[in-house]
């Protein structure tokens, strides 16, 4: 079974692929890791990519469906894959397509995590993390029992991501919505796309899911 899941950044599509991978044995593949894997591994792709980096350039599509494809060979890919943040555009889109058939293979089901932008920011922006333990907390839906203590070691020293502030989650959602987004439509004509509640909590989302995984 081969899967995309779909959805702006801080939707839970990371937690939700560990989950199936966990569960049905189907590989997360993130194209950053694929990435830095090939370029690490010093794959003909990987070569092409690193002279690209090196030169401070993006990355090209095509290169990327290559390493994607050079990742697709890998024996423990077998049972199927999740992608996590590809294709980002309808252009990808297509290439992953023409990949996808040459080697004789198929998007089983493209899994849209459908959430709420306001209630996205309030989300990401109000997350912090224990500095000691990296327990997760959140300003107002996670604080600590006791104020400014870790529940988990007792430290007192908590930290922020740089980009976990309104002004950046604000600028990614609106480069999702005008990239991203459309793929919806793009994949809707396929067939192979269906919408969860990503606003719903971990649980039920996986529930929502798994209820698509059986239909598909």
């Amino acid at each position: 079974m081969n899967l995309i899941l779909l959805g702006p950044p801080g939707a839970g599509k990371g937690t939700q692929a560990k989950l199936i991978e966990d569960k049905r044995g189907l590989k997360q593949l993130s194209t950053g890791d694929m990435l830095r894997g090939a370029v690490a591994q010093g794959t003909e792709m990987g070569k092409k990519a690193k002279a690209v980096m090196d030169r401070g350039e993006l990355v090209s599509d095509d290169i990327v469906v290559s390493i994607i494809a050079e990742r697709l060979d890998k024996p423990d890919v077998k049972k199927g894959f999740i992608l996590d943040g590809f294709p980002r555009n309808q252009a990808q889109a297509e290439a992953l397509d023409r990949m996808l058939d040459d080697k004789g293979l198929k998007l089983d089901a493209v899994i849209e995590m459908k959430v709420d932008d306001e209630a996205l920011v309030e989300r990401i922006a109000g997350r912090y993390t224990c500095a000691k333990c990296g327990k997760g907390y959140h300003d107002r839906f996670e604080k600590p029992k006791k104020a400014g203590v870790c529940d988990v070691c007792g430290s007192t020293e908590f930290v922020r991501r740089a980009d976990d502030n309104e002004k950046t989650v604000r600028d990614r959602l609106q480069i999702y919505n005008k990239q991203t987004a459309p793929l919806v439509d793009y994949y809707g004509r396929t067939g192979v796309l269906h919408k969860v509640n990503g606003m719903a909590d971990i649980a039920q989302v996986t529930r929502q899911i798994e209820d698509v995984l059986g239909r598909s």
